[in-house]
This record gives C-alpha cells, structure tokens and sequence, in this order.
C-alpha cells in the first residue's frame, strides 16, 4: 500500500486562509453576489456574441433577475456596432428548462404586483434587431422554448428535448409562444404542443421546421458560432433588409403587436389562479418532476366511473 506524502507546511497555510475565508460570512456574502452577477455570460469572438444563461445547478430557468440581466444583454448587444450576429445557448448541458417555478410557488399572496414577471422578454416583439441563433440542447421547455422561438435560427443536439412542459403546472404561454409557433410550423402541429404540452425529440423537431441545423450532443454551440461567423462576410445592409422583410411578411408589425399583446390580457392572470399552485405542487410535493405528466392530477369520481363504463 502506497503511503500518502505530507504536504509541505506552506501547502497547509495556504488551505488554513482560504478556507478561513470561505467561512467569513462577509466574503461568503460577496462570493454569492459574484455567482449573482454571471447568471448571463457575455463574450465577444470577432464579429460574433455569445450569450449565455448561467445557471446550471437549475437548469438555466430563468428567475426575475435573470432574465433582466439577459435583456439588458440582447440589448448591449444590439447597440455594439463591432457585434454583427449573436448565438444564445446555456451553460452545463440545457439551453432553459423554463421559469423557476421555486420564485413562483414563494408568492404569498399579498398583492398581484409581487408576482414573478418577464415583462423585460415579454413584451419584445423580437430578441434583438440583429440575427441571432440558438443554440438548444437538453431541456428547451416552457420559456426556454419560447425564447428559441424568438431567435432567427436554431441548432438543436440530437438528445435535446422541446415543449410546453409548463401545461402540467398551470403556467400559461406568455412570451410569444402561441403567436410564433403557429406562424412558423402551422396551427395543427404548434396546438400538438400547446395543448398536449408533450416533449418533442430533436429528430422531430427537425422535420417539423422549428430547428434548423441537427447535430450532435455537445456541438451545438459549436456549430452556431461557425453558422454566425458564415453570416457575417456578406454585405450586411443588405442582409439586415432582407431579414427585415422576412420579418415582416410573417409577423407585419400590427399582427404581432395585438397577437402578444392578447396573448398577455388573455392568460396572465392564470399565473395567480392556477400557476402558483402548480408551482407549489412541483416545488413542495415534487408533483411533475422530469417531465412526467401522469402523476400531476388525482382523478375525480365522475372520471374514474367514465374510466370504468369505457373498460
């Protein structure tokens, strides 16, 4: 049996501090303010930015702050005139598995204006004014969908998985999602999504039309920086027009102005009539963990005879 080597006294030293430090509650306070303040990464690679949602140990769902500090980076990024296309991925393996229903199950009650909101990427008619892809992989679901939707392109990882899984829990679509699916793969196959609130693989994702490039597990981003960067040696006045167009045939300024805005007076308040409660059965009884959906809901008698009369 090998014997362990002493480590040198200086070694130990050096443990003693940090560790004395760690244990502070002043510098364990900053270290959380640190973790706070990267929850969105930034990086500029030539003419290309990425932006990343940093919350793996959740995830990538996104709380209030969060999602404040991703829009305040779309719009750096729309604003930076050397930043000609932009990639949005997530951190640790799930581009966004949705809002973090944990913030919404805390709410107690008192008034309608502390409920959780995305105001900042609901009301966006569009992520940014520049082209800007995503990059999916694992989960992509409930708001992580919806913000896939907002991007020009997607490039999706052969395991990932799509959908409103958010339907178990009673947390209405409300960034877009019922308008911009429906444009983009038809009203048949988005009410699919939306009503049944399944996962899509990524396969069918694929042929359905709402990714764009299918590759494999763990080069999504990969393959979305190399898809920006062939975007940007073209002439980029022309370019932005004829995206622009694109843009405009699909969604004209007034059908998706009044579409989100219904989409809103239609269903937010549905997050204080039933979103709260499914949050709370998600967080507290850990009711609809890993995408199920069968044990979400107790069957009442008049079911339960139905059942019955139909074997």
């Amino acid at each position: 049996m090998h014997s362990l080597r002493k480590l040198p006294a200086s070694f130990n030293r050096v443990l003693k501090n940090v560790r004395r430090t760690l244990t502070s509650q002043p510098a364990a306070d900053a270290i959380v303010d640190k973790v706070k303040e990267k929850t969105i990464l930034v990086k500029q690679i030539s003419e290309v930015t990425t932006i990343g949602i940093n919350r793996p140990e959740k995830r990538n769902c996104l709380d209030v702050a969060t999602t404040h500090l991703l829009s305040e980076a779309l719009e750096e990024f729309e604003n930076n005139e050397q930043s000609l296309v932009g990639v949005l991925y997530g951190v640790g393996g799930n581009f966004c598995a949705g809002y973090d229903l944990s913030e919404i199950a805390n709410y107690n009650g008192d008034n309608e204006e502390s409920v959780p909101h995305f105001g900042s990427l609901a009301n966006r008619t569009e992520l940014s004014k520049k082209p800007l892809i995503a990059a999916l992989n694992g989960s992509t679901v409930g708001i992580g969908f919806e913000l896939a939707l907002m991007c020009d392109l997607r490039v999706i990882e052969d395991t990932a998985i799509i959908g409103f899984l958010n339907r178990r829990f009673g947390i209405p679509i409300l960034c877009g999602g019922t308008v911009r699916l429906p444009a983009m793969i038809g009203y048949s196959r988005a009410m699919d999504l939306i009503l049944t609130g399944r996962a899509l693989n990524a396969q069918d994702a694929f042929n359905w039309g709402i990714a764009n490039r299918y590759t494999c597990c763990g080069s999504a981003l990969g393959t979305a920086i190399n898809l920006a960067k062939s975007l940007v040696k073209f002439p980029q006045k022309s370019l932005l027009a004829d995206r622009t167009s694109a843009y405009f045939a699909t969604f004209s300024p007034k059908h998706i102005e009044e579409s989100l805005q219904f989409e809103k007076d239609n269903a937010s308040h549905l997050i204080l009539e039933e979103g709260v409660n499914g949050a709370k059965k998600f967080v507290e009884e850990k009711v609809g963990r890993h995408g199920k959906f069968y044990d979400i809901t107790i069957p009442d008698e008049s079911i339960r005879e139905l059942d019955e009369n139909l074997l």
